[in-house]
């Protein structure tokens, strides 16, 4: 199965229903071991995605993801801006010129992940969206094809496991033991974006 520019814009259309039905819950995640705004960054944000990407033309599915990154750049505020926008910004880079395929996809996700740690400084194991980004992954390279099934399953479990992590990075790292029995809210909002990429690919 492969990724088209339909499906990619449907993907962040998809994750913007979500992040908007669930920018409450972000938030209030994020209240308890941050700075309480995430839900509504992401949610300003991924709505100009929505309304941007279907009214534009896309040749290929690396220039929907650059357009969501440098969207996501200018109007998510705080961490999560940056660090998603270089999640898309080095998708878009590596599938430059290709199509979408499993491998493919395999190694946009490696681009994004080595982005997200050299851009937040972070490594797995540090409650972080990384722990959701770096499971994925770890599913890609098992399976020949882009699996939305085993991708949403990849996601749900590693996010539900960074209640059980201490923060070492971010304003969470200040609450130290008391972070634990959080969900840490980037990789919530990252298992809404692989739930939605999930459900594109089951829609064809």
């Amino acid at each position: 199965m492969e990724l088209d520019v339909r499906q990619t814009v449907d993907w962040m259309v998809k994750a913007n229903e979500k992040v908007q039905e669930q920018k409450d819950y972000l938030s209030q995640l994020d209240r308890a071991i941050g700075d309480g705004d995430h839900g509504i960054n992401m949610a300003r944000g991924f709505q100009e995605i929505a309304n941007t990407l279907p009214n534009e033309e896309f040749e290929e599915v690396s220039d929907v993801l650059k357009k969501t990154a440098t969207i996501v750049m200018s109007k998510v505020g705080g961490a999560s801006g940056p660090l998603y926008g270089t999640a898309f910004l080095k998708m878009s880079m590596e599938s430059k010129g290709s199509n979408v395929d499993g491998e493919t996809f395999e190694k946009m996700v490696g681009a994004a992940v080595e982005g997200l740690k050299q851009r937040g400084k972070a490594k797995e194991g540090e409650k972080t969206m990384i722990d959701v980004w770096s499971p994925v992954l770890d599913v890609l390279k098992e399976v020949s094809e882009i699996n939305g099934e085993k991708i949403r399953e990849a996601a749900h479990t590693a996010m539900e496991a960074t209640k059980d992590m201490v923060a070492t990075k971010g304003r969470a790292a200040y609450l130290k033991e008391r972070s634990k029995d959080h969900l840490d809210p980037g990789s919530v909002s990252s298992y809404y974006l692989f739930e939605a990429l999930a459900e594109t690919l089951e829609k064809g």
